[in-house]
């Protein structure tokens, strides 16, 4: 007979065929959590742990299918978005989650690669800031990704506190701030606010070139908002589990590039 306990999480976002990233990558951190992972795949990528060589977007009609079959028949705690590939894409996953309403909304702005190339234009920028800031319980930006949805520099730590100021008028209910890309010594800072709350995340940097570390936050997020933790509870968590998934990650590929450990990082029960 089913659960009606079983709650589950659902990513939208892309599909990574390296399995290091996107839904791939969700999905495993849901795993290692417990959560029983859905999916709506918003972009087919061809990928390795050397680039991207080919990306098919599915049509948004497909796209909204996916995500109201998920909503009909699971009870869904959280949903993770990832990369959204345009405007089109945007206001399709915006109105099925106005219709569907989930509980906690984890938003990972894949805006800008690695390589510091922009991956949104201008229409899919504004209807992001627009449609999903709104609607996000929490928004999980690196500093680049911060720094397109406000028009500004985020070069030190003050910047980075006027920034979550920012980032939450323009919506969100929550922010954490990841800090791999800003120079603060030998630490990384993750900074999460809310409208009552601040805290800092603080632990070393580790001088390895992982894959799927925005993916695997967000998700980690989501999962731990599953199992009933508050914003802050969730971050902690997620924070903790990708320090220790960059430990023990592996390189299954012909690159440098890490994988991360997922399962090897596995929060305990």
């Amino acid at each position: 007979m089913p659960s009606t306990d079983i709650v589950s999480a659902l990513t939208i976002a892309g599909s990574d065929s390296g399995g290091g990233a996107g839904i791939q990558a969700d999905l495993k951190a849901f795993a290692a959590h417990g959560v029983h992972g859905l999916s709506a795949i918003t972009a087919l990528t061809a990928q390795h742990t050397r680039g991207v060589t080919a990306v098919h977007v599915p049509p948004p009609d497909f796209l909204r299918a996916q995500i109201d079959a998920c909503f009909d028949d699971f009870r869904i705690g959280a949903v993770k978005l990832g990369m959204l590939a345009s405007a089109e894409v945007i206001h399709a996953v915006a109105d099925a989650l106005e219709a569907h309403r989930p509980s906690h909304l984890v938003v990972d702005p894949v805006m800008v690669a690695t390589s510091g190339a922009r991956l949104l234009e201008a229409d899919a920028l504004d209807a992001m800031r627009t449609r999903l800031l709104p609607m996000a319980s929490l928004l999980t930006p690196n500093v680049p990704e911060a720094e397109l949805l406000l028009g500004r520099r985020i070069a030190d730590a003050a910047d980075a506190e006027r920034a979550l100021d920012a980032l939450l008028a323009a919506g969100s209910a929550a922010v954490l701030l990841k800090g791999g890309h800003l120079d603060e010594g030998a630490d990384v800072v993750d900074r999460y606010a809310d409208a009552g709350f601040r805290r800092s995340f603080r632990g070393p940097r580790l001088r390895v070139d992982g894959h799927g570390t925005g993916c695997t936050l967000a998700s980690a997020i989501a999962a731990n908002l599953c199992l009933g933790q508050t914003l802050p509870e969730a971050c902690a968590g997620a924070v903790d589990y990708i320090r220790d998934a960059l430990r023990l990650g592996i390189r299954p590929g012909r690159s440098e590039v890490l994988v991360l450990g997922h399962f090897a990082a596995r929060p305990s029960a």
